[in-house]
């Protein structure tokens, strides 16, 4: 008597391969608890665990009273303002740090080990966002704490709201994390993250009230989305000078920049696995 081996499991042959393929035919084919678990417990180290609660709470007390003359807001103070800017900025680094890793697993050669499983490329760079996104919660965490002993002053509403779109609003960088984690030798992508995160959120209107000619040029930087929804229940989306951003410009520029850098990195993970 015979049998027919029809999905992955040991061993090797015609069957294994076929049910392979048929396996991968699902985006997020080999995705489990056991495999996000592992990914978890790689990011929660000591390391990258003082580094994404020292950088957002030093800069949120190093900012938090600098408060523009005659600064007025619908729902909070600005001391609100600068919570939910940090919060944004303390979530996007961790993500972008926490996904960047991945140039470790592709120098390596674990990527090409993970070409040889049923693990589908969406699902694995699920994961990835997922794990990032999920150690994007500490800073806000810390940063919402550190506003209630700072003199935040904001309705109920704009804490809930501003810190949630914060922490949701990570998956952006994550994406972006895992493009410049593939693009780059871990070398080279160790010192990226934290020079480019910062740039994008001087320019993203994170850390001082832009205005004019820079606020122009910051609606269409990846960070001014996020901060716009995160900030919009306190600020009804006026600027300290007046200016008015839309809701809806805000929700498409944080969804055509996710859409981007995801695009990017399931091309950079295709080419560096081999696969089409």
């Amino acid at each position: 008597m015979s049998s027919t081996t029809t999905g992955p499991g040991p061993g090797s042959g015609t069957g294994t391969r076929t049910g392979t393929r048929e396996a991968r035919n699902s985006p997020f084919s080999g995705v489990n608890a056991v495999f996000i678990g592992y990914e978890l417990r790689r990011r929660f180290n000591r390391q990258t665990t003082i580094f994404t609660l020292l950088l957002p709470a030093v800069l949120y007390l190093a900012l938090f009273r600098t408060a523009p003359d005659g600064a007025t807001l619908p729902h909070g103070n600005f001391a609100a303002w600068m919570m939910s800017g940090i919060a944004v900025y303390g979530a996007a680094t961790a993500a972008v740090s926490s996904a960047a890793t991945i140039s470790v697993e592709k120098a390596s050669g674990w990527m090409r080990t993970m070409a040889l499983s049923p693990l589908a490329p969406p699902g694995y760079l699920f994961v990835k966002v997922l794990s990032s996104v999920l150690m994007a919660a500490v800073p806000v965490a810390i940063v919402g704490l550190l506003g209630t002993f700072t003199g935040v002053e904001a309705t109920a509403t704009v804490w809930v709201t501003s810190l949630l779109v914060a922490w949701l609003g990570a998956a952006v960088f994550a994406a972006l994390g895992i493009t410049l984690g593939l693009a780059l030798k871990p070398e080279t992508v160790m010192h990226m993250p934290g020079l480019t995160m910062t740039a994008l959120a001087f320019l993203g209107n994170l850390f001082i009230p832009l205005s004019g000619t820079m606020l122009e040029i910051s609606r269409y930087s990846p960070m001014f989305g996020v901060s716009t929804l995160a900030r919009y229940s306190l600020t009804e989306g006026y600027s300290f000078s007046g200016e008015h951003s839309s809701l809806a410009m805000a929700v498409v520029n944080t969804v055509a920049w996710f859409a981007a850098f995801s695009f990017m990195a399931v091309r950079r993970f295709r080419k560096s696995t081999g696969r089409n």
